[in-house]
């Protein structure tokens, strides 16, 4: 069993919502209905497609000014839960600060592997950067950031060899920020997720950014709520140490009082500890 865990309830007890004794259904119909109301008040462009598939498409919250940064959120969800229409609330705070906020949708396990996931969120990134003028963003200035499952693609993402795999500049990701984030897979195959995700050793090999830090990258935030497991702690600190062991920047975001669910509900409002940590991520590397 993994690590110093004797059995997969101790395991499920650390990564399952419902064993951790979270209103799973709630926090669900918190963000589901926010996020209805961001795509009535907020000028959208839905389901515009990057990729080949029904699945691939995203989700812009364009600002008011042309030329703006670009902040690509990832949806968490396990990898097999979820879309980018549960998190359009996540365009609230930032699009009223002029950041044109874009949301990734993606195919889910256990029709496609992780594999195809994360190279469907690397897919995403280049057509974004290929495209962002045709919707008033500033390609020179993509940000990232994601939650849980979406926190580990933020990782894989920008782990990408840019320049040997797409053809684009490897800066094309000037910073990000991971919030809950899954960098070590290793616990996986030992857990309530397995049948879900299917995954084999290799594709955990591949696909922990633990195991992936990029000789180069642009600025790291790694947050996630005080409230959450021990493990989920455990994830983000050992990766940020990780990250800095390289020479790379990496910072720690505090959210105390937060739980796994509520780590991003400051995506609701401009001036939460969360937007702001982003908005200074943004405005720091605003001449690169």
């Amino acid at each position: 069993m993994y690590r110093n865990f004797k059995t997969q309830a101790e395991l499920d007890a650390q990564y399952s919502p419902i064993e951790l004794g979270l209103d799973v259904a709630g926090y669900e119909k918190f963000y589901g209905i926010n996020s209805a109301k961001v795509r009535q008040e907020l000028p959208c462009k839905l389901n515009v497609p990057f990729g080949p598939t029904l699945a691939e498409h995203l989700d812009i919250f364009p600002a008011a000014q042309p030329n703006a940064p670009i902040l690509v959120y990832i949806h968490g969800g396990y990898w097999f839960l979820g879309s980018s229409k549960d998190s359009s609330f996540v365009a609230k705070g930032l699009v009223s600060a002029n950041v044109t906020v874009v949301v990734i949708n993606y195919a889910l396990c256990p029709k496609v592997t992780i594999d195809e996931i994360v190279r469907q969120n690397r897919a995403a990134i280049a057509w974004i950067y290929r495209n962002a003028e045709s919707f008033g963003g500033n390609p020179n200035r993509i940000y990232l950031s994601g939650h849980s499952a979406g926190g580990h693609l933020t990782a894989m993402v920008m782990a990408t060899d840019w320049e040997n795999d797409y053809g684009l500049p490897n800066d094309i990701i000037k910073a990000g920020c991971a919030i809950s984030g899954l960098f070590d897979l290793m616990p996986f195959p030992y857990t309530w997720l397995m049948p879900k995700i299917q995954l084999s050793w290799d594709q955990v090999l591949r696909n922990s950014p633990i195991y992936h830090i990029p000789e180069k990258a642009g600025s790291l935030i790694i947050t996630y709520g005080v409230e959450e497991s021990s493990e989920f702690h455990r994830q983000s600190q050992e990766f940020l140490t990780a990250w800095k062991a390289k020479g790379l920047v990496g910072e720690y975001l505090p959210l105390p009082g937060k739980n796994h669910f509520t780590a991003i509900d400051g995506f609701l409002d401009t001036d939460s500890p969360l937007c702001t940590a982003i908005l200074k991520q943004i405005s720091l590397t605003a001449s690169s």
